[in-house]
């Protein structure tokens, strides 16, 4: 008969492995599914934030959160931010060879494995069409001027890309120039990109977005803009330094 210390490293022997090696796998097999799991979980959470705030309609946008150095799980392609399950998600590698997943990853993922090479900070990416900034990315303004302190403490500014066809390579290298000095950018005739460390803030990020283009609508529906001056810019800066505020970009 057997002996309990004897049956435990039984099978892990017979596949060449001590158990040791055993339950290391199957911790770090554990670990990886509950990363898959949580991920999955955000992107369904804020997929539906985005459908519920009409920053999305239909199937528009996609959503990512970084696994590891070599994962991403994203959203998948044709799907309804507001219809998805954790189960519909995809992971793919960093060159977005799908590595797990029943559907096909989103058509656009080049633009977030972009984003990810280039910004080693960023955790996760939100890609949306909200209303007003993308009247502003389809009329060729970018979102730039010092018009509210809190854009200036949260995302500075917001530039505008040149226009790339959706789905190409176009699209991640007109990005390319913008994406180490910004957290929020808007793409020419197509919508917003913003990223952060966590799926929440790159949502943040989308969100005020849209919310400070609403504000500089409605200041040129007035017919008058009051923009800060570059000493009340610097101070600002100052206590975004002092607050410990994230920066901008990696670059800045």
């Amino acid at each position: 008969m057997l002996r309990i210390s004897q049956a435990m490293s039984y099978f892990p022997k017979r596949l060449g492995h001590s158990w040791f090696d055993f339950v290391s796998f199957n911790y770090l097999r554990g670990r990886r599914r509950s990363k898959e799991k949580t991920g999955g979980q955000q992107l369904v959470y804020f997929g539906k934030l985005l459908h519920q705030k009409a920053f999305v309609s239909a199937t528009d946008g996609n959503l990512s959160v970084r696994l590891d150095d070599h994962r991403i799980l994203a959203t998948p392609t044709a799907i309804g931010k507001g219809m998805m399950q954790v189960r519909d998600m995809v992971v793919v590698d960093e060159t977005g060879v799908k590595l797990k997943g029943k559907r096909d990853v989103s058509s656009e993922i080049g633009m977030h494995l972009t984003i990810y090479k280039l910004r080693p900070d960023v955790g996760a990416v939100v890609h949306a069409h909200p209303c007003t900034a993308t009247a502003f990315a389809c009329a060729g303004i970018a979102l730039d001027e010092p018009l509210c302190s809190e854009l200036v403490m949260t995302l500075g500014s917001v530039p505008l890309a040149p226009y790339g066809t959706t789905g190409t390579a176009e699209l991640s290298e007109s990005l390319l120039p913008f994406i180490p000095y910004y957290n929020a950018i808007l793409m020419a005739n197509h919508g917003v990109v913003a990223y952060g460390k966590t799926p929440c803030e790159a949502y943040h990020r989308m969100e005020a977005v849209e919310h400070f283009a609403r504000i500089v609508l409605a200041t040129r529906q007035i017919g008058k803009q009051m923009l800060l001056d570059g000493d009340q810019i610097q101070k600002l800066l100052e206590a975004k330094h002092r607050y410990g505020v994230s920066p901008s970009g990696a670059g800045k």
